[in-house]
């Protein structure tokens, strides 16, 4: 007597895309709200989100939900409107208290997971935060693609150097963080039974191949164009760019 009741676990689904569609920049408010809408999420939680949560002050109050802004900077969170409430702690390393295990319908993160150094203490942590039944969302960018092991292996001065230019950016408006990649890989059967050992049900794992870092460079843009085709009529998880994962929280029997 008690427990949860649980569906019927189904098999993830697991399909791979052409970078174009990766929903994790411009796509991102429509992604999440499309999430919100199918599960009947009232009470969301972005991760890093900073002073400028994905989904705008007038689409939350239209929702009438409560939306969270997470970001590890009390000056960013500052920022936030005040529709959103904040809540300043790192979630890939600081304890979670106790009084906001469950507290979540909906964790989501873009572009923070490969900045995170302790993958499994990350997604441990927001297992903890979400109910049972709970999803778990994030788009972010994954190795083995070339740009994004020579951003994890160099010195960041090297790899600044190079975003600089091949990707050149406003430092101002899109700093350059850190990143280590922890447990930011594409579909395979060994990154999904991490996520299941955490006590997930993957719902979808989406692959993408390409980026747009060689843009600057006609040759190396058309190869790795070509190589984007030759990926998405034979893919290998590990060569993907971007990844978009979809868990729900196990109930506890």
């Amino acid at each position: 007597m008690g427990s949860q009741s649980r569906a019927p676990v189904r098999e993830p689904i697991v399909t791979f895309h052409s970078v174009s569609e990766f929903p994790g920049w411009d796509m991102a408010p429509d992604w999440i709200l499309n999430l919100i809408k199918k599960h009947g999420s009232k009470n969301v939680l972005e991760v890093g989100s900073g002073a400028n949560p994905t989904l705008s002050a007038g689409t939350v109050s239209s929702l009438n939900i409560r939306y969270t802004a997470n970001d590890v900077s009390l000056e960013e969170l500052s920022k936030a409107d005040g529709v959103y409430d904040r809540w300043l702690c790192d979630v890939s390393r600081d304890v979670i208290p106790e009084q906001v295990h469950g507290r979540f319908d909906l964790v989501f993160s873009r572009m923070v997971n490969e900045h995170v150094a302790d993958g499994r203490a990350y997604h441990a942590n927001i297992h903890n935060l979400l109910r049972p039944n709970g999803v778990s969302a994030h788009c972010f960018s994954t190795l083995y693609a070339l740009p994004f092991v020579a951003n994890r292996i160099l010195p960041d001065a090297i790899s600044g150097m190079l975003l600089n230019l091949f990707a050149p950016r406003d430092a101002h408006k899109t700093g350059k963080f850190r990143a280590y990649y922890s447990w930011s890989r594409g579909p395979s059967r060994a990154v999904l039974s991490r996520f299941e050992g955490l006590g997930y049900d993957i719902v979808e794992y989406r692959g993408y191949f390409g980026h747009s870092y060689y843009a600057r460079v006609p040759l190396l843009h058309r190869l790795e164009r070509l190589k984007t085709r030759v990926l998405l009529a034979k893919p290998i998880p590990m060569l993907c760019s971007y990844g978009m994962m979809i868990a729900r929280k196990r109930p506890t029997p």
